[in-house]
């Protein structure tokens, strides 16, 4: 696809970096948080993982999800207009990297995938009403997010249950079962790192990629078909690298120490099972929360070890952080869409 740059294009590649560099600062560094809180990986080495890893895993399977976020959630068919369209997932990129940065801020694991579906969403019902929503796509992903971290949790619970039961209550030496599942998790790091560019690059490049190919003059229903660009998805992959080793340490500390108390058998359990099932999800090209999934899965970990394990105040927390994540992104979307269209 031939692109010819603009000045609203070239301003959309950076708002698409901006949401990436947030991604890699808040989803990525709590999908790593784990590796980081057990001592089995360095924060440097957790870059070095990611940049390889959420590198790869955005470039070979991040299409699927991408295409989803660029036009499963607000159908094009409805806009006549492709610079209504590219107003409209520039707003939303702007909409969630400013709801992701005060998250990160605040050192709060939230949902970059809610942020931009909500944003998203907001930006259609502002432009064109409820019925531009694909409210049974929407369903399917809200299902996945209530779903993704009860799933983690359980799968996260029994694994774990499982390895006390039959490992470690019965061996003398647990500080060696430790290392050596601290050798474990540098793998799993690494399998959290590839799923999770494969399924949330999707939340920079999704938007970014119907901005790019609406913004061009390309008709409607044509743009809408058009592949999503290689150098895009490593374009995003670059982004989610950079946020992480610049402003990730913020979000790290909170799943890797303040869930529950992470050791290396417990971080292979939750990175292990969180991985799976965001790796099952992107595949089907479902756009579930890393963040949602992982944090079940830390909390099924803790959960194995009675409720006393858990601090109830930071999940509190995280939980009404995810609740405010949506309604937020999609009031500055619908704002922001609204400003663009007026100053045009």
């Amino acid at each position: 696809m031939d692109v010819i740059l603009t000045p609203f294009l070239i301003a959309a590649l950076l708002a698409g970096l901006y949401m990436a560099w947030n991604i890699g600062a808040n989803d990525v560094a709590n999908a790593m948080g784990t590796s980081v809180g057990s001592r089995a990986i360095t924060y440097r080495q957790a870059i070095l993982i990611a940049a390889i890893f959420e590198f790869g895993g955005a470039v070979v399977f991040g299409k699927h999800v991408t295409e989803t976020i660029r036009k499963g959630i607000v159908d094009p068919k409805y806009f006549t207009s492709p610079e209504v369209l590219a107003f409209g997932a520039f707003a939303a990129l702007v909409a969630a990297g400013i709801w992701l940065t005060i998250a990160t801020w605040a050192r709060l694991p939230v949902s970059t995938t809610h942020s931009i579906v909500g944003a998203m969403a907001g930006f259609g019902i502002a432009a064109q009403g409820l019925g531009v929503v694909n409210w049974g796509k929407m369903s399917k992903i809200v299902a996945s997010w209530i779903v993704s971290p009860i799933v983690g949790a359980l799968v996260a619970f029994i694994l774990f249950t499982g390895m006390r039961h039959f490992l470690l209550k019965k061996v003398d030496d647990r500080q060696r079962v430790e290392r050596i599942f601290g050798k474990f998790q540098i793998m799993t790091a690494c399998f959290v790192a590839f799923a999770h560019g494969s399924n949330d690059v999707a939340n920079a490049v999704g938007p970014l990629a119907a901005a790019l190919t609406f913004s061009q003059g390309t008709a409607v229903e044509v743009a809408a078909k058009l592949p999503v660009p290689k150098w895009l998805l490593a374009f995003g992959g670059f982004g989610i690298v950079l946020g992480l080793a610049t402003w990730g340490y913020r979000v790290m500390g909170t799943i890797g120490e303040r869930v529950t108390q992470i050791t290396p058998t417990r971080g292979f359990t939750a990175e292990f099972s969180a991985a799976s099932v965001v790796l099952a999800n992107s595949q089907i090209g479902m756009p579930i929360s890393t963040t949602h999934t992982l944090v079940g899965c830390v909390i099924g970990v803790g959960l194995a070890r009675g409720i006393k394990a858990l601090n109830l105040k930071i999940i509190r927390d995280i939980i009404l952080s995810w609740l405010a994540t949506v309604p937020f992104a999609a009031l500055v979307a619908a704002i922001t869409f609204k400003v663009l269209m007026y100053l045009r």
